[in-house]
């Protein structure tokens, strides 16, 4: 999964979408993934509506992630809740918390009222991880 859900794997969805569109080459955006950081500016580009290949990107990314992130709370009975962190679902969090990526998260056949029980929260403070080892050592 790391290949499809990652900044790099938002890349490879975008450079496979824009290979299998038959559109011509736009060099604007082709420019700016060349000179920034790829799956920032398919995410702004996708945010602000500005390129099609890049709002059809990002949505196959949220709802992969959706139904990955269900796949694993389901594998994992993750009852008490499922907690997003990362760089990507932030920066993203309107699409994180929308409809594609909730539908793709509950579509779990006859498992789907189990799913709905379970909270799914994205972590927006960067250090979380920092935090959780602080308190990890201090009780060990």
């Amino acid at each position: 999964m790391e290949r499809v859900l990652s900044g790099p794997g938002l890349h490879n969805i975008f450079r496979a979408l824009q290979g299998m569109g038959g559109q011509p080459a736009d060099t604007a955006i082709d420019a700016l993934l060349a000179s920034d950081d790829p799956a920032a500016t398919i995410s702004r580009a996708a945010l602000s509506y500005s390129h099609p290949i890049a709002v059809q990107a990002l949505d196959t990314f949220v709802r992969l992630y959706g139904a990955e992130a269900g796949n694993l709370a389901l594998k994992m009975m993750a009852t008490g809740g499922v907690f997003i962190g990362g760089g990507i679902a932030p920066r993203i969090i309107d699409k994180m918390t929308g409809k594609p990526f909730m539908e793709a998260f509950l579509a779990k056949g006859r498992m789907r009222p189990l799913m709905e029980a379970m909270p799914v929260k994205v972590i927006l403070n960067d250090k979380a991880a920092l935090f959780g080892a602080a308190r990890f050592a201090a009780t060990s």
